[in-house]
């Protein structure tokens, strides 16, 4: 009798799936970093800051090219306040239209925490994770109504720890890029982005990645 419920069952698919492991995530994602050069996505930014307990809400588009460990983006925000950002070649802008200014930065050495944080897990290897953070199994989840697993990401450098405490990675389970990504600071800030409408490797020219800037543009330049 046993045996004949259990084939009954399986026979209807109520199982529930099998759990996704860590190595199947890593898998995916070594697979997908082979082919990896580029994706464009709806974007979704919530950053909290825990001082004054405020969440606030930004949302765009992005566009992103990787040529091995060379990143170029664009994000355009729409809402709530317009502004254009560009990372490239070590360099960021970023472009307030309503001020007409152009804020020019750069990265130097902390250009590499931009491919550690804001586009890790976009062309990056499950194998190069576990290089540089302790790699867990946060659970499943959904995001945007796509199932995904959720990595937990621990930092190995103590120099990195002093600015990200822990990064989470949202994988879906039929990818090996983020759907979502959280990177969290060690005084309880984080930023939380989110990703819809995400297409692999498009055809993305060098001209989708400057920035619309009018010719009497105002520069800044905060470092200096």
């Amino acid at each position: 009798m046993t045996s004949r419920i259990l084939a009954l069952v399986l026979a209807a698919g109520v199982l529930p799936a099998a759990a996704d492991s860590l190595k199947d995530v890593l898998a995916r994602m070594d697979r997908e970093a082979t082919i990896f050069h580029g994706i464009t996505a709806k974007l979704k930014k919530t950053e909290f800051t825990a001082l004054v307990d405020d969440l606030s809400v930004e949302s765009g588009q992005m566009w992103l090219r990787r040529s091995g460990h060379a990143i170029t983006m664009r994000v355009e925000i729409a809402v709530p306040q317009p502004k254009s950002v560009s990372v490239e070649d070590n360099k960021a802008g970023i472009y307030y239209p309503k001020m007409n200014t152009l804020q020019v930065y750069d990265l130097g050495k902390a250009g590499a925490l931009v491919d550690q944080f804001l586009v890790l897990g976009f062309g990056s290897a499950g194998k190069d994770l576990q290089k540089n953070y302790t790699v867990a199994l946060g659970g499943d989840d959904t995001v945007g109504g796509e199932k995904a697993t959720r990595l937990v990401l621990t930092p190995k450098s103590a120099k990195v720890l002093e600015q990200v405490k822990q990064v989470e990675l949202w994988i879906p389970l039929n990818a090996g890029h983020p759907v979502q990504q959280k990177v969290i600071e060690p005084g309880g800030n984080y930023y939380l982005f989110t990703y819809s409408d995400v297409k692999l490797n498009p055809n993305l020219p060098s001209g989708e990645f400057q920035l619309k800037l009018p010719v009497d543009v105002h520069k800044e330049y905060p470092q200096k």
